[in-house]
């Protein structure tokens, strides 16, 4: 036997085995996932018990919350292009070590500072994983009726990690101290390093020419300025603020001088010539329409359900559940309906049922109504996740194979963008619809009124203060204005969507399943050969 036909043996060997192993590779993927997903909601609930133990100030307790996803947003496009240059498997192995001891570092932290430092780590090694799934992903499933599969997977796992990290980390916090909702990752990281190092191929993308360094870092800073300026909008900071508008400023112009040193490079970091692809630019605006309109509505309703309706925050995560469970189901259907109507129709009448919930929830006012938010919240989730995978689904497979890794950076980039500027702009309207409603109370000093009208739960703190009659009348007042604001933010949120269903035209009608390279003979691209994985 010559030596090429025991390479092509060898080849095909390698091919079976990927056939074999590609689901239990799915499996490994989405317990990274998972641990991503978790890490950035479980910190929530314990705050209380960080801000008791370690006694941080205000600025430092805002960057032990927000340091994860800023640092996170900001390295995404960083690590998924140098995954595509040395290999995205290293990559997410090396995430998995970082976010391990990161975890540790950050579970027995003394001070604060340590606290914010683990919690960067955890960010980088979130960065690092994040597009390595999602670029794996792509490669082990080359079929894309497989590959659609695969993603609902994955995109539901998304939803339960999203949903279960403030449970989880409640659950913890009743029999532990507050450095456990770290502590839970290293098990989990010390099983999936050794697995993920037997089981996950190896890939690389197309390796002609430098890596941009320069490049990555252009991208990397000017992220981290955008979405830390977004941030503290969404946060309320004043918009003339210079620590609002310098980052925002010094952030858009390195994007603008990154996107002009890509179009000149012979081999950039991220080819924008995919962004002339109708499918691919149109699936990115969906993603950062769809988060833009619904993230912000999401924690103005969990302050409606605890601040207006009086639920504890375990309650608030219970009324919330029927949420994930619609994701879920969408995700795990997802492939079979996009199959069925195709990427237009999927994503366009996603954007439409959940603009039908987010109307439908316009009815909540200031007393309980369990039957509206059941049925309000199963929509907005089904509708949700139906826009969400459509659009995935379209974007990862309109890239090309050698820039998977930048394709899914790009997507969790726009992802996490579209959620930031959401808090900002939802923010925002909320509270321009909020506060006059507190201008004009009778009986309240105006200095209160003012106080008030920053947030529902700054009116509750004066109207305690100032008590009787007063307090009473600010109280109820306050409760009408956000109830309003509710409604308005609602009606701008259903704006968005339907804006989003009809961007979503520009998506193909038809979902075009192309063969496999392996089923008809085809030599195998190079990045496919390079693959390692046991048969």
């Amino acid at each position: 036997m010559s030596r090429t036909t025991t390479a092509a043996a060898a080849l095909r060997r390698r091919a079976a085995g990927a056939g074999a192993n590609r689901w239990v590779v799915l499996v490994v993927l989405c317990v990274s996932l998972l641990l991503v997903a978790l890490d950035a909601t479980v910190l929530h609930v314990a705050v209380p018990a960080v801000t008791e133990d370690l006694k941080p100030g205000a600025i430092e307790l805002l960057w032990i919350v927000d340091v994860y996803p800023l640092v996170c947003a900001s390295l995404l496009i960083l690590f998924g292009t140098l995954g595509d240059r040395v290999g995205r498997r290293r990559i997410l192995l090396l995430g998995y070590g970082l976010f391990g001891i990161a975890s540790g570092l950050a579970s027995l932290a003394h001070d604060a500072q340590v606290l914010i430092l683990a919690r960067a780590l955890l960010g980088v090694g979130g960065a690092m994983i994040m597009p390595a799934t999602l670029s794996i992903l792509r490669q082990v499933f080359p079929d894309r009726r497989e590959r659609a599969v695969a993603i609902g997977v994955w995109s539901a796992v998304a939803a339960v990690g999203a949903a279960i990290g403030p449970l989880l980390g409640g659950f913890l916090l009743e029999h532990f101290w507050w450095g456990s909702v770290f502590l839970v990752n290293i098990p989990l990281m010390l099983i999936s390093l050794p697995i993920g190092r037997l089981l996950l191929p190896e890939s690389r993308g197309d390796r002609d020419g430098p890596w941009d360094v320069v490049g990555a870092l252009m991208a990397a800073g000017g992220l981290f300025g955008v979405v830390f300026g977004v941030k503290r909008l969404g946060g309320g900071e004043a918009v003339e603020s210079g620590w609002t508008v310098a980052p925002l400023l010094v952030g858009a112009v390195l994007l603008v001088l990154f996107v002009r040193r890509q179009r000149r490079r012979t081999h950039p970091l991220v080819d924008l010539k995919m962004f002339r692809r109708p499918a691919f630019s149109t699936s990115v605006g969906c993603i950062v329409l769809a988060m833009l309109a619904l993230v912000g509505l999401e924690l103005i309703a969990a302050q409606y359900l605890q601040l207006v309706l009086g639920l504890s925050p375990l309650q608030t995560g219970l009324r919330l559940l029927p949420l994930t469970f619609a994701a879920m189901a969408a995700g795990l259907f997802g492939a079979r309906m996009l199959r069925r109507f195709g990427p237009r129709r999927m994503v366009c009448f996603g954007f439409c049922l959940t603009a039908v919930s987010v109307l439908a929830l316009t009815a909540m006012g200031g007393r309980d109504n369990a039957g509206l938010l059941l049925f309000g919240f199963l929509l907005l989730g089904f509708g949700l996740e139906m826009t969400l995978f459509g659009a995935y689904e379209s974007m990862l497979s309109e890239a090309p194979p050698a820039q998977a890794g930048g394709a899914a950076a790009i997507g969790e980039t726009s992802y996490q963008l579209g959620a930031g500027i959401g808090i900002a702009l939802l923010g925002s309207v909320m509270n321009a619809a909020y506060a006059p409603g507190l201008r004009s109370v009778p009986g309240v000093p105006t200095s209160a009124s003012v106080s008030a009208g920053h947030s529902l739960g700054e009116a509750y703190d004066v109207a305690g203060r100032l008590g009787g009659v007063r307090g009473a009348a600010l109280r109820h007042a306050a409760r009408d204005a956000f109830v309003h604001g509710l409604h308005v933010t609602l009606l701008v949120s259903a704006g968005l969507l339907l804006l989003g269903a009809v961007m979503a035209l520009r998506l193909p009608r038809i979902m075009q399943c192309e063969v496999p390279a392996a089923a008809v003979g085809v030599p195998a691209p190079r990045e496919v050969a390079e693959s390692r994985i046991p048969a």
